[in-house]
């Protein structure tokens, strides 16, 4: 039997959620491992699984129609790594999934949570629970790129995400902020002051 961390447990439990559904849930998932620069997932798959990233640090990104290489999101330890619309509706998605270190990761398939989410109700709340906070995270980073300056978005990202900031490579970095390279160079210097 595989040692599931209590993280794992954390990402699930939800009021009302018994330790028996708490190990049904957590006894879907299998621990993956992937090196640094594997794909998850990459443009045109559809995704038939989501994982617990317990480890490392995951990149979506996509091509923008100049063929360059923007960072949508990035994934950091015990997050959700999921590309909704492609799971749920199972289409095609536009991102990529890149592993920027070495991963661990707790992969659970699209049916077997969808008979877990037909079965638990707690686990269907905290679904929707999930799915709201990620519309507003997705709401707010929108607002964010439009009012606020390249350096408040930098040193927002340094509070909240600060292991992007240690881990992640500055170009990509700067792509996420919606900015150049030799901007965000400027900028941490400033951030530093």
């Amino acid at each position: 039997m595989e040692n599931y961390p209590e993280k794992l447990k954390g990402t699930y439990q939800y009021p009302g959620m018994t330790s028996v559904e708490l190990e049904q849930i957590v006894h879907q998932h299998e621990q993956v491992f992937y090196k640094k620069g594997d794909y998850l997932l990459q443009a045109e798959e559809v995704s038939n699984c989501y994982y617990i990233l317990q480890s490392g640090m995951v990149r979506s990104f996509i091509y923008d129609f100049n063929g360059n290489d923007i960072t949508t999101d990035f994934f950091c330890e015990d997050e959700v790594v999921i590309e909704v619309a492609s799971i749920f509706h199972q289409m095609p998605t536009s991102e990529n999934w890149q592993c920027l270190t070495d991963c661990t990761l707790w992969k659970i398939n699209y049916d077997a949570f969808q008979e877990l989410f037909l079965c638990i109700p707690t686990l269907t709340e905290w679904g929707r629970a999930w799915m709201a906070y990620q519309l507003f995270l997705t709401k707010k980073r929108n607002l964010d790129m439009i009012s606020l300056s390249a350096l408040d978005r930098y040193k927002q990202l340094m509070v909240q995400k600060p292991q992007i900031i240690q881990q992640a490579p500055l170009k990509y970095i700067a792509s996420f902020l919606g900015i150049t390279d030799t901007s965000l160079s400027r900028i941490r210097k400033e951030a530093f002051r």
